[in-house]
């Protein structure tokens, strides 16, 4: 222990901090788009550069980011980033034009990548395991208060002020997380590695590439031109940046982590929760809005039962596991998720919240369980010199699942609703519920939205049939491939780093 910071739960505050303020951003942006898009004269298409360009640039940048902390420092590469973040922010805060409010976002999205790994990377530095499960659940809980917290406090800013305050709010939160970080924070790097250039350039076309394909294919479909192009970027890209990982003599990314059952164990199996996640959030924020009514603020509150289980799970779930274990903790929790995804499964139109707060409060305690458990079991296999890289890994590996997720199980949810709705219905009501609802108010047709709340719900039941599949196999997948660290010998290399 006598390596530990004497100051590390302050330095845990200041790393939720500054991923808290990530977390937030994105989830207020939903409540934004609105009346931003009025007052800016933002068009589709616009939209969906505002949105999309941050996510391109973030996933693009991640490994190379975490490399670069890993090389240069840890605690430099992250107040870097809240620096660009924050001035990225004041960008979007008073941008009066589309290109302006896009050009900030994707700032913020270099800003992002910046401190995502590193907020990880410094916390397995300073904890060492003992208190890592700790921590870690601590960290989770702070995400998933962002993630549910965004949207809800978006629309008090809004309601009170005006669009840009939603970006301007996280100026004052980046100052205080700078200083804090200069003041209480301990720099961390490894030993001199020489520099990777071509393992960064590969890495950042091939996974730009990919989400571009993943956000893109459901909307224009596969044989759109650019969605191939972008497809043969990310397959050439990707085999190449393997191909120079394992050739060269100081790899950017060690693949030979994906060698450790407990680092290729909780990768998997964190893909596939992502996954089912984000079909699950695509559908839910739907379900609520759309049939039982609710605004984007409600939508938020009407997610705080999950948010509240995670983080009481999150409380007990560090010392459960060290009594037991990761690889059982965490395939205990995908069970328990599984369960989740079939009882909202049965949910139909006429539910009111009753049944959806229960159905979420078995999500959040499956949740509460596994994640924190699959993330330390992962970070655990990583050495210290690779710390930055690996948590840049396991942003990226959940970034890439849960845009999965949204593409693969939102292409079957419309598919779905479009083959439950009445064969009478108007063609423009088929193509998706907000279409319908929209078409019903116009027309003043409630049959045809009364089916269309049907017919959502039918469509929804077999995207969680498949999101419970998704998870089942994430924990059979979890009890066969990982290792808890008393049965391995092989994560030895997972001591903290000297600081200094």
């Amino acid at each position: 222990m006598s390596n530990l910071h004497p100051r590390r739960w302050l330095i845990l505050v200041v790393l939720c901090l500054s991923t808290l303020v990530l977390v937030v951003d994105n989830g207020v942006l939903t409540v934004a788009i609105p009346p931003l898009t009025q007052d800016i004269g933002a068009g589709a298409q616009d939209i969906q550069w505002i949105i999309e360009g941050y996510i391109l640039v973030f996933a693009g940048l991640l490994l190379t980011a975490g490399s670069l902390g890993d090389r240069y420092g840890r605690r430099k590469v992250m107040i870097i980033g809240l620096a660009v973040f924050g001035l990225a922010s004041l960008v979007a805060t008073y941008a009066s034009t589309p290109g302006q409010l896009i050009a900030g976002r994707v700032l913020m999205g270099i800003g992002g990548a910046l401190v995502m790994p590193s907020t990880l990377s410094i916390l397995i530095t300073v904890f060492d395991d003992k208190e890592r499960r700790k921590a870690m659940s601590i960290w989770s809980s702070v995400l998933m208060v962002g993630l549910i917290g965004g949207p809800v406090f978006g629309g008090a800013l809004i309601a009170k002020f005006w669009w840009g305050s939603v970006f301007l709010i996280n100026v004052p939160i980046v100052i205080i997380a700078i200083v804090a970080a200069m003041t209480l924070m301990p720099e961390s790097k490894s030993a001199y590695r020489k520099a990777d250039y071509p393992g960064a350039l590969l890495s950042m076309i091939g996974l730009t590439s990919l989400v571009w394909v993943i956000i893109e294919a459901p909307v224009k479909g596969l044989g759109d031109p650019t969605v191939l192009v972008a497809l043969a970027a990310a397959i050439a890209g990707l085999t190449a940046f393997v191909a120079w990982e394992l050739r060269t003599d100081s790899p950017m990314v060690p693949l030979s982590l994906f060698r450790n059952r407990n680092f290729a164990g909780g990768s998997l199996s964190l893909v596939l929760v992502q996954i089912a996640n984000g079909g699950l959030l695509l559908a839910m924020t739907q379900y609520l809005q759309f049939v039982l009514d609710y605004t984007p603020t409600e939508t938020g509150l009407a997610m705080i039962p999950m948010a509240v289980a995670v983080i009481l799970t999150n409380s007990f779930s560090a010392t459960l596991g060290q009594k037991i274990g990761n690889r059982a903790l965490t395939v205990a929790g995908l069970l328990v998720l599984a369960g989740g995804f079939g009882f909202f499964a049965t949910m139909s139109a006429d539910d009111g919240f009753a049944t959806v707060a229960l159905a979420l409060v078995v999500f959040g305690v499956g949740a509460g369980l596994a994640q924190p458990a699959a993330v330390t079991a992962l970070m655990g296999a990583v050495p210290a010199e690779h710390a930055g890289v690996g948590s840049a890994l396991n942003d990226t590996v959940q970034q890439a699942g849960a845009a999965l997720g949204v593409a693969i199980l939102g292409s079957v949810l419309v598919t779905n609703f479009a083959d439950a709705m009445p064969a009478d219905a108007p063609e423009p009501a088929r193509a998706s519920i907000a279409d319908a609802i929209g078409t019903a108010a116009a027309t003043g047709d409630g049959a045809l939205a009364t089916a269309a709340r049907e017919a959502f719900a039918s469509g929804m039941s077999a995207t969680f049939v498949i999101g419970a599949i998704g998870v089942l196999a994430a924990a059979i997948l979890a009890l066969v491939v990982m290792k808890d660290r008393k049965a391995t010998a092989d994560d030895e290399a997972a001591e903290p780093v000297a600081v200094h």
